[in-house]
């Protein structure tokens, strides 16, 4: 079986802005799948996101555009190898200008009983990051 890969495309504001922190976070751009109306950031091998500016997007879905600065429309959870790894990948996106949610208190003394450690981050168009790490056998 062929390896699969997968694709989040989020509409921004500002492609420019939007590029540059996702830069910030230690993700690249494949200048191969990048123009003027989107860009194409590398997660890792088989992650990747399209940053779509809000008019190119709409040539892909006919329901409005949310509004993720209001209401959330996903979370992309991600799993890392280390619990250091969350906190660098959530502090990165914060002096890229991104916001820290809080998480509530319930879900962390969950978290805690396994042994699970996650933040949530919004980069600057309000797209819903969950970095977390579990450990294997939890």
């Amino acid at each position: 079986m062929a390896n699969k890969m997968i694709f989040l495309n989020l509409p921004v504001a500002d492609l420019p802005r939007a590029k540059e922190f996702y830069e910030n976070l230690g993700w690249s751009i494949n200048p191969d799948f990048t123009d003027e109306n989107a860009a194409c950031v590398v997660v890792d091998d088989n992650i990747c996101l399209m940053l779509l500016t809000k008019a190119f997007y709409t040539t892909f879905a006919e329901r409005p555009i949310a509004d993720t600065a209001t209401y959330s429309a996903a979370a992309y959870a991600l799993a890392l190898p280390t619990k250091e790894a969350v906190d660098e990948l959530t502090e990165a996106a914060v002096k890229a200008g991104g916001t820290e949610e809080t998480a509530k208190q319930d879900r962390r003394a969950q978290e805690a009983e396994v042994g699970m450690h996650g933040r949530t981050f919004l980069d600057l168009d309000g797209h819903q990051w969950e970095p977390f790490y579990m450990p294997y056998g939890a």
